[in-house]
């Protein structure tokens, strides 16, 4: 094939009004990212067997739809991330694709992602992915970012549905153990995108979001932070205390929440931003190795 017939079968298979890049950047890859790996430890720690093969395509669902979930929040969201420095560079506020096309190549995936989900793998698993996705559309982007500093603490739960999603794909049910998976992101949701709110403060401040460095200050969303950090701790240990997994575990999960809480303390000492960029960074790291300590707990035999 030479290089001019692979550059136009290319154009063809991308929508029109952008590239390929831009409609991989409307997924938002890097949240995808987290996500995909949460919903895998919530496949490989649930009860039971499934087939590599349905394993994959159920990660690819979810995969899919956390990108569709993305899509259709960049195309409401046009108008607020055409003004913060964060998202300012987005395909969509940048004119590279159009509202329409991001709509309807968010909704296109979603659609997917379910059908596919409940034909090859499972109807419960699907509706549970369906109703992430609509949850993250409807609750959070459409109704609670714009109107609420509670945004995040509420509409964080969009995000801590993915690893419930994988478990309902090997289990076909929810349980306690996936509710504790839930639960686990939840808590970690405020605190990792309120340090993230301190120095961007600015930006949300232009656009006209509420969220709580904005509406309620500096101080008290600094003490907000501390308040769910500590709680994040027996939260983020809850697998041991329940028998899902062993006391190995739980003293690495105790020692990540610990250095969690010392940041967050941190932040409400200093004067800068220093610390709340350090615990935005850390936050991120600390729900990878929480949920790699998770698999590796299991992997190695301490739980069965």
């Amino acid at each position: 094939m030479s290089n001019k017939t692979a550059n136009m079968t290319m154009t063809a298979a991308v929508p029109a009004g952008g590239d390929v890049a831009d409609y991989i950047a409307l997924l938002k890859p890097r949240v995808m990212s987290l996500v995909v790996f949460t919903a895998m430890a919530g496949l490989y720690l649930a009860p039971g067997t499934i087939h590599p093969v349905i394993a994959i395509v159920a990660v690819l669902c979810i995969a899919v739809g956390a990108g569709a979930s993305g899509a259709i929040n960049m195309w409401y969201d046009r108008d607020i991330d055409s003004v913060m420095a964060r998202t300012a560079e987005r395909p969509v506020p940048k004119g590279r694709v159009e509202p329409g096309a991001a709509l309807g190549f968010g909704v296109a995936l979603a659609a997917w992602s379910v059908m596919v989900m409940g034909i090859a793998v499972d109807w419960a698993a699907a509706a549970l992915l369906a109703f992430t996705i609509a949850f993250y559309v409807f609750v959070y982007t459409m109704w609670l970012k714009r109107r609420t500093p509670q945004n995040i603490v509420i509409g964080g739960a969009a995000g801590a549905f993915p690893p419930m999603v994988g478990w309902a794909a090997v289990t076909g049910d929810i349980s306690l153990s996936s509710i504790v998976l839930f639960a686990i992101i939840f808590m970690w949701t405020p605190p990792h995108f309120w340090a993230l709110a301190l120095y961007r403060k600015g930006d949300y401040e232009k656009a006209g979001v509420p969220m709580l460095p904005v509406v309620a200050g500096i101080r008290e969303t600094k003490r907000q932070i501390v308040f769910y950090s500590v709680l994040l701790v027996p939260i983020g240990m809850a697998p041991t205390f329940i028998g899902m997994s062993s006391w190995v575990f739980g003293v690495v999960a105790g020692v990540l929440g610990m250095i969690f809480v010392g940041l967050s303390i941190a932040i409400y000492r200093e004067q800068g931003d220093r610390y709340a960029r350090h615990t935005f960074a850390f936050s991120i790291l600390y729900l990878f190795l929480l949920f790699a300590a998770l698999i590796a707990d299991k992997a190695v035999g301490f739980t069965a």
